[in-house]
């Protein structure tokens, strides 16, 4: 009987230490804000490595490496020639119809609601057609660089 209970007790304290340690880490991640930014407060900046372009930064710094999110606006017309990036890059389009391709002859058009997950040095051409301006959400792994190719 007295084994049973040592048993028991071992058990008991295993599962409390365990829910611990979990209430800890759901405590953790509830510390932290979320991030909440409407369309209308985003601070617009010209992209410096692409005229016309605009960025507005939501979390992390595309110019100083590491993860970073942020908005990307695009005039219609706007074509990027063969062109590659050091770090993957996720691509959400919100709206206009956004073309990228590994060249002009396989370039296909993606509109509101696509994804595009651009690999690292991958070359590609890229751009808005014309009709509306192009506006997405961008997430890069690392500095944002625009590495044109002959």
């Amino acid at each position: 009987m007295k084994k049973l209970f040592v048993v028991l007790v071992a058990s008991l304290a295993t599962v409390a230490l365990a829910h611990m340690g979990t209430r800890s880490a759901a405590q953790e991640s509830s510390a932290k804000a979320p991030v909440m930014v409407s369309l209308a407060d985003l601070k617009w900046t010209d992209l410096p490595e692409r005229k016309g372009m605009q960025f507005a930064a939501i979390s992390g710094d595309h110019n100083k490496g590491g993860a970073y999110t942020e908005m990307r606006k695009v005039p219609a017309g706007f074509d990027g020639p063969l062109h590659a990036h050091s770090s993957e890059i996720t691509d959400v389009i919100i709206s206009g119809v956004w073309y990228l391709g590994a060249d002009a002859a396989s370039a296909k058009d993606f509109g509101p609601g696509s994804v595009l997950i651009v690999p690292a040095n991958w070359v590609h051409i890229s751009g808005c057609r014309a009709g509306s301006d192009c506006l997405f959400y961008q997430e890069g792994k690392g500095k944002f660089d625009l590495k044109p190719v002959p």
